[in-house]
């Protein structure tokens, strides 16, 4: 079962919401958190008042309230970044640093590699004729939580956040993206918006979990990023590969991980050694 998490202070997520409603007949099965529970199909969706990144084991607060066992919970969530750029994005959530942003430090949230690459997928195609980019965002905030998590997000500002369309490819996407299960991997390098293992999702069999950055790994020692390395994988579900983004670093830093990946039995694989999606 699929649990849609909206947040009453966000209003992207209200809009995701109200677009999915319109698409599909949810049947009202009590309350939490002074909202609606509704449910269809295989999903159940709650709307909570606070904003979901401080949520914090939001989870089991609903699974003991309602008496459910999610598989996975897809926040409906607002994206906000200084570019302004339109953007769709789809995340793994946890911190591999600090705990800004809700969560706890240094912790991830179980991830789904399989859907959350199915649904990039989906949501790139109903998307297609929207002006806005679509792309993975690596691992990064709260809430903390024991089930696997997803963040499906419009941005990159509230002129966005109101978008009926953009909303509405959202809704199209969680209502309908399958699961594709591919080979998992863990994605190591490269920036924020992921651009090199977005493109390899995008047209290579692999579903990716957890995505560390560059930046996760400034300044720490070689400990330091066999810890964040391992805790990664151990988060990804079905997960024992790697994949990185070479071109993103120094010669002898991608070097240096390939090695430290080797000696803890972690496979490095490239995009040649993926077999390439099949086009519709």
């Amino acid at each position: 079962m699929k649990l849609l998490v909206c947040s009453e202070a966000d209003d992207a997520s209200v809009n995701i919401r109200d677009r999915i409603l319109e698409m599909k007949d949810f049947l009202h099965e009590g309350d939490f958190d002074g909202h609606p529970v509704l449910r269809f199909d295989d999903m159940v969706m709650v709307t909570i008042r606070d904003l979901h990144i401080f949520a914090e084991d939001i989870d089991l607060k609903i699974s003991e309230r309602l008496n459910i066992e999610p598989k996975v919970l897809i926040f409906l969530s607002r994206h906000r970044a200084a570019s302004g750029i339109p953007t769709l994005t789809v995340h793994p959530i946890g911190n591999h640093g600090d705990a800004d942003f809700g969560g706890r430090e240094r912790t991830l949230v179980p991830a789904s590699p399989h859907l959350m690459t199915s649904m990039l997928r989906c949501l790139t195609k109903e998307a297609a004729n929207l002006d806005y980019q679509v792309s993975f965002e690596v691992t990064h905030h709260g809430p903390h939580l024991s089930s696997p998590a997803i963040y499906i997000e419009i941005g990159s500002d509230e002129s966005m956040w109101d978008d009926r369309n953009a909303a509405a490819a959202i809704a199209r996407t969680v209502l309908h993206a399958g699961v594709e299960r591919y080979p998992s991997v863990i994605g190591i390098g490269g920036g924020h918006y992921a651009p090199r293992f977005t493109e390899i999702a995008l047209t290579r069999q692999v579903s990716f979990g957890h995505m560390v950055p560059n930046y996760a790994l400034k300044g720490s020692d070689s400990s330091s990023i066999k810890e964040i390395i391992l805790r990664a994988l151990e988060k990804s579900e079905d997960t024992s590969m790697a994949y990185i983004h070479k071109k993103s670093m120094k010669r002898s830093e991608a070097t240096s991980l390939k090695n430290m990946l080797s000696d803890i039995g972690v496979e490095v694989v490239e995009g040649k050694d993926l077999d390439p999606l099949e086009s519709e």
